[in-house]
């Protein structure tokens, strides 16, 4: 199994889902960058459950907790611990359905591949696998900060269902702008409308899905290595290496089909001493590097896998069963990916830089 990702700015991730913790080791980290748990944890506190009403109650701190690669609050330059102890568990939740392969989840392919499966929660597929990419991110995000500044990562949550948000103006986007409300949708209307269609679902034992949308402002241009570790195609692997994740489009993505090379073509102007494009069809990526532009991309979301509502299947002997999911979860998880999407892209982004750094 594959838990690390990366190549010079490396996180392998660790636990499982109601294990006694979870976590990861960071190697690859730059010596003497300023960090503490304080740097670390307002991230976590972004992705941990219990927020509200639209969250799963599973009641978690989610408090980090440095175990190496540091010294009086800089790194070494040696391998980072990080841990987040699992104090909320309840495997007891999942006792009856120990045979029953859940519809949509990978308790079935889990068990095809290994011959054995974690016994509740989902284990490693579980998104509390998350956390410790979720530290690691806002390590990278640190470390790109210190190197070049002016760097901004957000995300939003762009639609819900079948509820979109308008065109937001990334100019003035912000993550206390996308904190603003509980869906972590920066147009107020849109979000409320939202909230009701999560609220309406979670009342009824559903689920729903919906995207996400990224803006990474501030970057230089040259990262990324063609031709199989483009930046988008790292990004890509990096967002569909999330639970539930099932697309990945950057740029005009797939509307950009719909239009002409004419229309679609990114025309280069003077921008502040340097080129810059005067649109962003190519989403701050070209030929595989970036542009300097704003690295635009969508995440899509499907609808949580556990819900409460009867469901008809069969058992791993293939006995009919009516399932009726216990357990905690989210209605819509997308609220609470946001953090995920922002720490994958720093991970992704640190890792441009250093290797274009040292140019491997």
């Amino acid at each position: 199994m594959s838990s690390t990702f990366g190549t010079l700015f490396r996180t392998t991730t660790f636990g499982e889902s109601h294990g006694k913790a979870v976590g990861a080791i960071v190697d690859g980290c730059p010596a003497n960058l300023p960090l503490t748990e304080a740097d670390i944890q307002p991230q976590l506190n972004r992705r941990r459950p219990g927020q509200s009403a639209l969250t799963t109650p599973r009641d978690e701190a989610d408090q980090v907790i440095i175990l190496s690669g540091t010294e009086n609050g800089v790194t070494l330059g040696t391998p980072i611990g990080l841990m987040v102890n699992n104090r909320d568990q309840r495997p007891g939740d999942y006792g009856d359905m120990a045979a029953v392969p859940r519809p949509s989840h990978a308790d079935y392919t889990y068990l095809m591949k290994y011959g054995v499966k974690a016994s509740s929660g989902g284990g490693r597929a579980s998104a509390r696998e998350t956390i410790g990419r979720v530290a690691a991110g806002a390590i990278a995000e640190k470390w790109l900060k210190t190197r070049f500044g002016e760097i901004s990562i957000v995300a939003y949550v762009s639609s819900v269902g079948k509820i979109s948000a308008p065109e937001i103006a990334f100019e003035t986007l912000t993550r206390e702008r996308v904190d603003e409300n509980l869906v972590r949708c920066p147009d107020a209307e849109t979000a409320r409308r939202m909230i009701a269609a999560i609220e309406k679902a979670r009342d009824e034992k559903d689920s729903l899905g919906g995207t996400i949308t990224c803006i990474c402002r501030g970057l230089p241009a040259g990262l990324g290595e063609p031709v199989f570790d483009k930046l988008e195609a790292r990004l890509a692997q990096a967002m569909l290496s999330i639970p539930a994740v099932k697309g990945f489009e950057i740029g005009s993505g797939f509307s950009g089909t719909l239009m002409r090379g004419s229309q679609h073509n990114d025309a280069f102007i003077q921008k502040s001493g340097r080129l810059g494009t005067k649109t962003n069809y190519s989403g701050g990526v070209q030929g595989g590097i970036s542009n300097g532009e704003p690295v635009v991309f969508r995440i899509a979301i499907k609808p949580v896998a556990t819900i409460g509502l009867a469901q008809e299947t069969v058992s791993l002997d293939g006995s009919p069963v009516t399932l009726e999911a216990k357990g905690r979860h989210d209605p819509c998880v997308l609220p609470r990916a946001i953090p995920i999407v922002e720490s994958m892209a720093s991970l992704v982004l640190a890792d441009a830089a250093l290797c274009q750094e040292y140019r491997l």
